[in-house]
């Protein structure tokens, strides 16, 4: 192949000139095209790992949030709430109360526990006895005591108006019986500092906002009480209205312009301004958000090693095919060219392959951090269920093994329909105990259960089944009236035969010193209602325990025999059912307790509170 007549000096030097200038702007603008791909990629990347950590921070706190809404429930029940609201102006009234809630505060490990009036005034508190005590002061300007008093659960975060702490409140209606009048309400404080400190411990820079949108948890103390985006001005009413921040100014953290690669500027800098990724995720009952910050520059780095070394693998293609071109004399000096170039892409890829490398560990080591924190979170949900699950299944195991040993025995005499009957009896408890699973399932999961029409006699004989192993313990007699066997209860079977296993084991334990053990079972229809009554032989209950009879944690039992919730559960279920649990002294002796429920008439099932 003949080579063209070479041109003019030049002419030559000038095309060379445009050509090198032409094929550096083509590695240029590939170079920055690969940037912005690897960019793109890498952001991604972050935003995802971001997301994951967002979900464990949110799940964090749903759970830490979770752990304080029953308390207010529980503490509405206390008597002595109900007498201090029915007489506001006994000293020994409040001073009883005041003691209660401070007990209450101290147990639980609250910031506080107060009392307030109908008309928002508070009658006890816990802290009534320090300066800055909320007795006598007036929240029914509070977010959180007007929607008690309507009958919901009132929750807010705000900083307190008299100690001028922040903290998270919970209300609760106190009500005059099950479906009273609402008398008053009982409100606790909650001190978020601890979760606010375990945040900053994560090196992660994780911000807490309200529905408005302003910060109240973050891991410096000048971020708080900023703002994610400027407030309106009807939201600064709302606020103000409200006191919810005081008087702070609640200027933006974060400038309203956002940059090119999805990234947001701060507001407020220590030196030079501090672009960072935000990624947020919706968390708990009130619109609040969790938020994520994250530092873009590794992500930027590593894009713009990958567009170096694109630039460089494109030039370095140029290279090659303008070296078929060139001319014999100019092989040595490309190939010296080749070769600088190759060792430069070498190196590039090289650091690159390093960063990768690191990227993939470092994502390894977040999985393996969060796959332990989900361990971590079961074995303490394992732990708290413990004692319940045993509570729940030692007597129907029991009765198992009763019956299963009465099979074999049965089997060995040839007595085949006894052996049918035994193996039945095994087949409902292996059901209860399916059932009593599911109930635990539900349970954690929150959902809702349903009323539907439940035969009491039913109820009442695996209640018994299961009582069986203790009541030959005991040598007691457990005397059943007759139950109609069309009468039955709106209600769910399980918790019903939960309740009702609670009442019967309370009955033989009254009576365990006694020598012959009897216990009545009576279940009768009043109107609409039906009325089921257990009453024991024992001592009775005396004065104090009956003053305490539903408290939670109240016990006359020996330590390691009770925890003083049995009775505080069946309250609690039998309400959820609409119905009534009473408790009082039979003038002939012996106590009594009564479950009343709505009688069943071809009711549809109708879900009901867990």
């Amino acid at each position: 192949m003949s080579l063209p007549p070479l041109p003019a000096p030049a002419t030559s030097s000038r095309r060379r000139l445009l050509l090198g200038t032409a094929l550096l702007a083509a590695c240029l603008v590939f170079g920055w095209l690969a940037y912005r791909v690897a960019l793109t990629i890498f952001l991604d990347g972050e935003r995802q790992n971001a997301a994951r950590r967002l979900e464990f921070y949110a799940l964090s706190l749903e759970a830490t949030l979770a752990r304080y809404e029953a308390l207010p429930g529980l503490l509405a029940l206390e008597h002595k709430l109900h007498e201090l609201l029915a007489q506001p102006a006994g000293s020994a009234q409040a001073k009883a109360a005041n003691a209660y809630l401070k007990t209450a505060q101290s147990g639980a490990e609250i910031s506080a526990a107060y009392l307030i009036d109908r008309r928002g005034h508070t009658l006890a508190a816990s802290n009534w006895d320090k300066a800055g005590s909320f007795v006598g002061h007036n929240y029914a300007f509070r977010p959180y005591f007007r929607e008690a008093i309507k009958g919901s659960l009132g929750r807010f975060y705000g900083v307190g108006a008299t100690t001028g702490e922040p903290g998270y409140f919970l209300a609760a209606p106190v009500r005059d019986g099950s479906h009273g009048p609402i008398e008053g309400v009982v409100t606790i404080k909650v001190n978020l500092a601890p979760f606010e400190s375990a945040l900053a411990r994560s090196g992660d820079t994780v911000l807490l906002a309200d529905d408005e949108g302003v910060i109240f948890l973050a891991p410096k103390a000048e971020w708080r009480y900023r703002t994610l985006a400027p407030l309106s001005p009807l939201a600064r009413e709302r606020l103000a209205a409200s006191r919810k921040y005081g008087d702070s100014p609640l200027e933006p953290l974060i400038s309203d312009r956002a940059l090119e690669d999805g990234s947001v500027r701060l507001a407020v800098t220590d030196r030079r301004p501090r672009d960072l990724l935000m990624e947020s995720q919706a968390v708990g009952h009130q619109g609040w958000r969790v938020v994520l910050l994250t530092d873009p520059a590794e992500a930027r780095r590593s894009a713009l090693g990958a567009g170096f070394t694109a630039a460089f693998a494109l030039a370095f293609v140029l290279a090659l095919a303008a070296h078929q071109n060139l001319r014999r004399k100019r092989r040595a000096e490309l190939h010296q060219a080749h070769a600088a170039l190759e060792a430069a892409i070498a190196e590039r890829t090289a650091d690159l392959t390093r960063k990768v490398e690191a990227l993939k560990q470092a994502e390894a080591i977040l999985h393996q951090t969060r796959d332990t924190a989900v361990q971590a979170g079961k074995l303490a949900v394992l732990g708290q269920m413990s004692a319940g699950m045993s509570h729940e299944l030692n007597q129907p195991l029991a009765a198992l093994q009763t019956f299963s040993d009465n099979a074999v025995a049965l089997m060995d005499l040839g007595r085949l329909e006894e052996v049918r009957e035994n193996l039945a009896m095994i087949r409902q408890l292996t059901a209860r105990l399916g059932r009593i699973v599911t109930q635990l399932k539900s349970f954690s999961r929150k959902g809702p259960a349903e009323k539907s029409p439940v035969p009491v006699a039913r109820a009442v004989d695996n209640a018994l089944l299961i009582l069986e192993p203790r009541r030959r313990e005991l040598q007691a007699a457990i005397q059943v009236a007759p139950i109609a066997p069309e009468l039955a209860v709106l209600a769910d079977t399980t918790r019903l035969e939960q309740v009702l296993v609670n009442l019967l084991r309370n009955g033989l334990d009254a009576m365990q010193e006694r020598p012959a053990p009897r216990l009545h079972l009576q279940a009768e229809r009043r109107g609409s209602q039906v009325r089921i009554a257990i009453r024991d032989e024992g001592p009775g209950l005396p004065p104090e325990v009956l003053a305490h009879l539903f408290e939670p944690f109240y016990t006359t039992k020996p330590v390691g025999e009770g925890l003083g919730l049995g009775l505080a559960i069946s309250l609690a279920i039998v309400e959820g059912f609409g119905g009534r649990l009473e408790g009082s002294n039979r003038p002939e002796g012996g106590a009594e307790f009564a479950i009343i429920l709505e009688a069943a008439s071809g009711t549809q099932p109708t879900p009901i509170s867990a």
